[in-house]
């Protein structure tokens, strides 16, 4: 347990640069740092210490950085990560299916603060409140979500995505749009990934439920318009 109560943050690291630039925009956002080296034998303690965010540094080492990745993601995938990557390495590996927000090396401590705290407010860190859309229930602290009382298992950023759309529901969202508000960089996947994304959401929810994330043909995605009863808008 962290004694000043402040959420964890575990920093993956290589560098001894990358350390000393991260630790204090880490404590400037809010977060107490926890260190562990850059390894798969690692995650287990750092999924032990339940961060809000894991920031992995992948700049000297790419290849074993997205391995680390791709084995936190399939350890549990509702956790936040940040990866830092060279420029060079971006079209090297798929950065875009396993982290959440890309940071360059040597990045300012301010340009840290400032997409650690945006990254927070997608993932809906400290709202401390539940999201309600007919028979579906989204709980943004616990990362808890259920159809018709059927809990769902969602990765984080199917969950981000649902989120974003289940907190407006009847407003229409372009693919270029979700990705700016739910990925929140320049997404080098392309708008597709959001199909996939979408498409896999309605596979969980199932055929009985998957009308509450709607397809508006020629623009982009929805949640449904649901009236006090909680059946869908005439007009979806």
């Amino acid at each position: 347990m962290v004694p000043s109560g402040r959420p964890v943050a575990v920093i993956v690291l290589l560098s001894d640069r990358s350390l000393e630039e991260a630790l204090p925009a880490l404590g400037a956002a809010g977060f107490d740092a926890k260190t562990q080296p850059l390894s798969i034998g690692s995650l287990a303690h750092v999924v032990g210490l339940g961060p809000q965010l894991v920031l992995v540094d992948a700049a000297e080492n790419p290849g074993q950085g997205h391995a680390v990745l791709r084995a936190l993601r399939e350890r549990d995938a509702r956790i936040p990560v940040v990866a830092v990557v060279e420029r060079s390495d971006l079209d090297r590996l798929a950065w875009e299916e396993l982290a959440d927000e890309l940071l360059y090396p040597g990045a300012p401590a301010a340009e840290i603060r400032v997409r650690l705290a945006m990254l927070r407010r997608r993932s809906g860190s400290g709202e401390g409140s539940a999201i309600r859309l007919g028979p579906l229930s989204m709980d943004v602290d616990t990362y808890q979500v259920a159809v018709a009382g059927r809990t769902l298992d969602l990765t984080y950023k199917e969950f981000e995505l649902l989120r974003f759309l289940a907190s407006r529901p009847g407003r229409v969202f372009t693919r270029p749009g979700l990705l700016r508000e739910v990925w929140g960089y320049d997404f080098y996947g392309g708008t597709r990934t959001v199909d996939v994304h979408i498409r896999r959401l309605r596979s969980k929810l199932g055929p009985e439920h998957e009308y509450l994330v709607q397809t508006i043909r020629g623009v982009g995605y929805r949640a449904a318009d649901l009236d006090a009863a909680g059946e869908p808008d005439e007009r979806a």
